[in-house]
């Protein structure tokens, strides 16, 4: 089964999807780090360089990809945090994975997109955006989880536990 993993940056997808991968002995990816591939330049550059409707046409094309090379197969797959913004992506998660809603409120978020990490194109915008991603995660997603004032691994141990 492939499991996705949707929410807002910083809600732990990457972390919380590698863990889980490791614990589940099956592929991780992270779209994010495929789309960064495939162009050759980070997500910050794409923005710079190319625009934001670059990096979701790319985005959608590294999502449809792996979707379909997973499908069926035991995987697990952190989208990025605007990914489901595209109707077609949304669907396509919803039909063919597994998809776990990571959520946390905005305080949380903006304070582990603080504390360090990969720079964020869109960061500066979190109130701004989860208002109108937040819909989209929930009717997307399978299951929803909140992550705040737990470990990743414990966000793991949940899964494997209640929804798996």
């Amino acid at each position: 089964m492939l499991i996705t993993l949707c929410g807002f940056m910083a809600a732990g997808k990457t972390t919380v999807g590698s863990l889980l991968a490791q614990s589940l002995g099956c592929p991780f990816l992270d779209l994010d780090a495929l789309v960064e591939k495939k162009a050759g330049k980070t997500i910050a550059q794409i923005f710079a360089d190319d625009g934001e409707p670059a990096f979701r046409t790319a985005e959608a094309a590294c999502l449809k990809w792996a979707l379909s090379k997973y499908e069926g197969a035991a995987a697990v797959l952190a989208l990025g945090g605007g990914t489901l913004e595209n109707a077609a992506s949304a669907r396509a998660v919803k039909e063919k994975s597994l998809c776990i809603y990571l959520e946390a409120p905005a305080d949380v978020l903006e304070e582990r997109i603080a504390s360090g990490g990969p720079s964020r194109p869109l960061a500066s915008r979190t109130r701004e955006l989860l208002p109108l991603r937040i819909p989209v995660y929930e009717s997307t997603a399978h299951i929803t989880l909140d992550t705040q004032g737990i470990t990743p691994q414990q966000i793991v141990d949940e899964i494997i536990i209640d929804c798996l």
